[in-house]
């Protein structure tokens, strides 16, 4: 690192400040002093140490760099400027309607690889990528660059103990210690031993040093990848660094300065400010690029009529299945993975197996990282621990995130354990999510072609699974498009439409087949893809049943697919019916619940006969 000008950095850290303070005053709005805290850290990365092709932010084998504090995205803007990527007159176009470089850094942006600014969420997707890159035999380092307030989020630890249990001496997560919060000073301020011991107790080697010495920073960064163990480095800074009425001063946070504050402050930095431009960047090892093209096909399934197998099961046999001509499939797990099934993908493929413990904020993190590498990974645990992420999942449709997650043990028919494993929530949950696919198999075959789906679609995607075993009802060839919607029983005599998923499809049936005895006809559809639904399978049994619907699912009322039905064909003049669970449910053998709760045949048919 001998050879690297520590002079001109010092001139392109007080460039990236202007830069900041200039975006930000001619926005209104924005967190300069946040940028001004890391601007030398930064400054070393991007113009001394990184290993990357500035011209083209996507190479395979470029070092990654994530803005876990997005709210100084001003800074990471400033940067990639200097690197001549675009005209730094576009920085001006900070936060305006129309212009990538949003308050906080989405990858709309080349450079960006996930959405940052819901703090505490960038460790994980870094724990990501370096596995990735390992996987991959791959040399590039994955740099996150932390705020010392988000490092109160428990997702920030749940991170630094996997990366510390899988020894990835490949991540370096760089904390801005400028001890200052949003509201108040930070609960550890400038504590810097009480960060050190908790990054060290999770397994990471630290390294304290001065965030605005660039000789120290350029000294640390240069023993980068040495031992075992990831990298924390500890950098203590000033918010507002650089500018003598902003430094270290408390009420700057997320405040713009004044035309005339910034002037003054411009003044300050002009002085001794350099560009980046024409400053030489370590180049990239150029590595074999990794194999993530998609298959031509999948192996054949073949199952037989009435098997008894549980959609969590499929699900698992599916995984394991793609993964032989699928090299671009990976999983992880939460330690539910005798449940989820995950293991069979585990045992087949081990050294694209994660296991993330009971941490399900990070699996997802984790997930989304893989995904921002080319690969396609499945996250699985039981539906009802998905909640936990549920900040990570919306994060990741933001990022537009390429991220499959599986939820097992739904609704009461999972029986004993009781309300606190039962997944209620989950597709309201999952519905809600931008751009998101929210999938429910009913059987064997519906679970691995979805799988399938899945791997093929680009986006956020979620597979509810069941606990309990079905029969086998679809042949083998059968097709699973996204959006579609099968109807299984229909004649022209039929009085009410029933939309069902999952096992109250077979309530549904058995409803079907017990007011056929009585001379009633009902159609039953299987609404497999409740986001985006099958609505033009469904209005159009609706017509011929004079507009009479009942949805039954094993689901709260608020969200599900009741909701989504509704949500389609009211305002077309159908009127929807909700059978779902209404109240807090217990303990019990799965039919039983499923008879106190309202969502099983004997309902359906109680609520056929009230309306017609």
């Amino acid at each position: 690192m001998n050879d690297i000008d520590i002079e001109a950095l010092k001139g392109v850290a007080q460039q990236l400040r202007i830069h900041s303070i200039e975006a930000t005053t001619t926005a209104g709005s924005g967190h300069p002093t946040s940028c001004c805290s890391a601007a030398d850290v930064v400054a070393a990365l991007f113009f001394g140490h990184m290993r990357y092709d500035p011209k083209n932010p996507h190479f395979h084998n470029n070092d990654r760099f994530i803005l876990s504090k997005g709210h100084a995205a001003p800074l990471l803007y400033a940067a990639w400027a200097e690197t001549g990527l675009f005209p730094v007159e576009e920085l001006l176009k900070l936060r305006q309607f129309g212009s990538d470089l949003e308050g906080h850094p989405t990858p709309r942006l080349p450079f960006v690889d996930v959405a940052t600014g819901s703090l505490g969420q960038g460790l994980a997707v870094g724990v990501g990528m370096a596995l990735c890159a390992q996987l991959d035999n791959l040399d590039y380092r994955t740099y996150v660059l932390l705020g010392d307030g988000e490092c109160a989020e428990g997702a920030v630890w749940e991170a630094a103990s996997l990366a510390g249990v899988n020894h990835l001496n490949n991540l370096i997560a760089i904390v801005d210690i400028n001890r200052l919060g949003q509201s108040q000073p930070t609960a550890l301020a400038s504590d810097f031993g009480a960060y050190k011991r908790r990054f060290e107790a999770f397994g990471w080697r630290t390294e304290e040093i001065d965030g605005h010495d660039l000789e120290e920073i350029t000294e640390v960064l240069a023993a980068v990848g040495l031992g075992s163990q990831p990298l924390a480095i500890l950098a203590k800074t000033m918010k507002g660094a650089g500018v003598s009425f902003l430094q270290d001063k408390e009420g700057w946070h997320g405040k713009p300065l004044s035309r005339e504050e910034a002037d003054r402050a411009i003044a300050e930095l002009r002085p001794t400010a350099k560009t980046g431009v024409g400053l030489p960047i370590p180049a990239p090892n150029p590595l074999p690029a990794p194999a993530n093209a998609a298959p031509a096909s999948y192996p054949p399934i073949t199952y037989k009529p009435g098997d008894m197998v549980a959609t969590r099961e499929a699900f698992g046999d599916a995984l394991a299945r793609i993964g032989e001509s699928d090299l671009r499939v990976v999983a992880m797990d939460g330690d539910t993975k005798n449940s989820t099934y995950t293991e069979k993908f585990y045992k087949k493929f081990p050294q694209r197996f994660t296991e993330c413990f009971i941490a399900e904020q990070c699996m997802v993190g984790v997930a989304t990282g893989f995904g921002t590498r080319g690969k396609v990974p499945f996250a699985a645990t039981f539906a009802a621990f998905f909640t936990r992420a549920f900040d990570q999942i919306r994060v990741a449709g933001i990022s537009m995130a390429n991220l499959k997650l599986v939820g097992s043990h739904v609704g009461v028919s999972i029986g004993e354990d009781g309300p606190s494993q039962m997944g209620l929530e989950d597709l309201a949950m999952m519905r809600a999510i931008v751009g998101s696919a929210v999938l429910y198999a009913s059987d064997a075959v519906c679970a691995e072609k979805l799988v399938e789906q899945m791997a093929a679609h680009k986006g956020v995607c979620y597979l509810r699974t069941s606990r309990p075993k079905t029969p086998v009802i679809y042949g083998n060839d059968e097709q699973f498009p996204i959006g579609g919607a099968k109807v299984l029983r229909q004649s022209q005599a039929d009085k009410v439409t029933v939309v069902a998923a999952g096992v109250t499809l077979y309530e549904a049936l058995k409803a079907a087949d017990a007011l056929k005895g009585e001379g009633i006809g009902i159609t039953v559809i299987d609404a497999y893809s409740i986001k985006p639904l099958g609505k033009d399978v469904i209005k159009a049994a609706a017509k011929k049943t004079k507009n009479l619907v009942v949805t039954v699912e094993d689901h709260y009322a608020e969200g599900g697919l009741g909701d989504a039905v509704a949500g389609e064909l009211s305002p077309d003049g159908v009127k929807v019916h909700k059978l779902a669970v209404r109240e807090l449910p217990r303990s019990g053998k799965p039919a039983e619940l499923m008879a106190k709760y309202g969502i099983d045949a004997d309902a359906i048919v109680r609520q056929v006969k009230a309306l017609i």
